[in-house]
């Protein structure tokens, strides 16, 4: 039996059974529970319904709720769009008047889920017959199948008129690469080829590494980098001239959005400011608004400065709210010295250090090691970095503890 039928057979009631027993399976008594379970039921069966459990279990991370009723294949759990970027995005295409969209490379169809609960009619196209089978269970479970069609197909033969938008998500995996792929035009598809597809369709979207070189972006094109609790997930390019406002396609643009509150900055296309000594708060940019080359559109609404050519720390005189950047509180600037540092914290009773790094060769968990701490309960964040190319050590407070500046 191969992959396909096996899978067809955990959407028959037998399968259904199985997958209900093992919702709040343990994954440590695995081979207990697939002992127990042979005695009545077929091997293949029994395995594919306990490899389904374990890709739930991971999807929570991504689909939440919804991964308990989702069918996941391992390159989908690992490839698949978590749902927060996901609705995002598709709440953007609404926004832009798109009605009907074809969905490229679909995988397990975790866009194309979004997309449908945008009130968007989604054709979902893949051409592993394994992702389909998903993507069709996922739409059915969902509630979603009347809004979802699924096609197995090439997608690159696949024809798009009459779509009011095309969304692209290339594979960035493969097994004969090792792994993860970095160069766009090993993509599969190539990002050119998405790119000319996208060219043709009134609005589209490329979902791309959030690493992607700059010099690879199309210049008639706006990309957004998208952060999730603060780490960066994904970038996309966007093709088009729809919408207005604040979900307004702009050409060559460069955007920063994150989530989960929505927050989105359009760069200026500013410079870079100039570096300038170290102020009362230093803020530690979002990553997406590192990625996205926004850190001169943050430093200008917070009136600060860098506090050194190379790097992205923004330093400010005063406070001011921003959701694009991390606020603390500094209160010691001083050359980096490890047996220096060590005295100043015992002296001031620190057990808690949060260490961090930019423009430092100094790994944090080897300083910690270092640094011996005690069983103080005072608490510090120690910045490791360089200020106008000097090694140097900030220490201070998130600006959200009752700790005031001072120097």
């Amino acid at each position: 039996m191969n992959d396909l039928d096996t899978f067809v057979g955990l959407l028959a009631p037998e399968g259904q059974a199985l997958l209900a027993e093992l919702r709040d399976h343990d994954p440590s008594d695995e081979l207990a529970a697939a002992t127990r379970l042979r005695r009545t039921h077929p091997a293949a069966l029994v395995s594919a319904a306990l490899g389904q459990a374990r890709l739930r279990q991971r999807a929570v991370a991504k689909f939440g709720a919804d991964a308990w009723r989702m069918y996941f294949t391992p390159n989908g759990v690992e490839q698949s769009t978590r749902a927060t970027a996901a609705a995002h995005r598709a709440a953007r295409l609404a926004a832009l008047g798109v009605r009907t969209l074809a969905d490229l490379c679909c995988g397990i169809g975790g866009d194309a889920i979004a997309l449908a609960r945008a009130g968007i009619r989604v054709l979902a196209v893949d051409r592993d017959p394994l992702a389909c089978a998903a993507a069709r269970a996922n739409a059915e479970a969902l509630g979603l199948a009347e809004w979802i069609e699924v096609r197995c197909a090439d997608v690159t033969e696949v024809d798009t008129a009459g779509y009011d938008a095309v969304f692209v998500d290339p594979a960035r995996r493969s097994k004969a690469r090792g792994g993860r792929i970095f160069d766009p035009e090993a993509y599969s598809p190539p990002l050119s080829w998405a790119v000319e597809a996208a060219r043709k369709a009134p609005v589209a979207a490329l979902k791309i590494a959030p690493g992607v070189p700059h010099e690879a972006l199309p210049e008639d094109a706006e990309t957004e980098w998208i952060s999730d609790g603060g780490d960066v997930k994904e970038a996309v390019v966007w093709f088009g001239a729809a919408g207005d406002g604040a979900d307004r396609i702009t050409s060559g643009g460069r955007r920063a959005t994150l989530l989960p509150a929505g927050d989105s900055l359009l760069g200026a296309g500013l410079p870079d400011p100039e570096p300038g000594p170290v102020g009362d708060w230093l803020y530690e940019p979002d990553g997406a608004v590192i990625r996205a080359h926004l850190v001169a559109d943050v430093a200008q609404q917070l009136d600060g400065r860098l506090i050194d050519p190379t790097i992205a720390y923004i330093t400010a005189d005063r406070l001011t709210a921003t959701p694009y950047a991390t606020a603390y509180a500094i209160t010691d600037v001083l050359p980096f010295h490890v047996k220096k540092l060590k005295a100043l914290l015992r002296e001031r009773g620190v057990g808690i250090a949060v260490i961090k790094k930019r423009g430092s060769a100094v790994e944090p968990e080897e300083l910690r090691k270092k640094l011996k701490l005690g069983g103080g309960r005072a608490s510090c964040t120690i910045f490791l970095t360089r200020v106008a190319g000097a090694p140097t050590m900030l220490l201070g407070h998130p600006a959200t503890d009752p700790v005031t500046p001072g120097r």
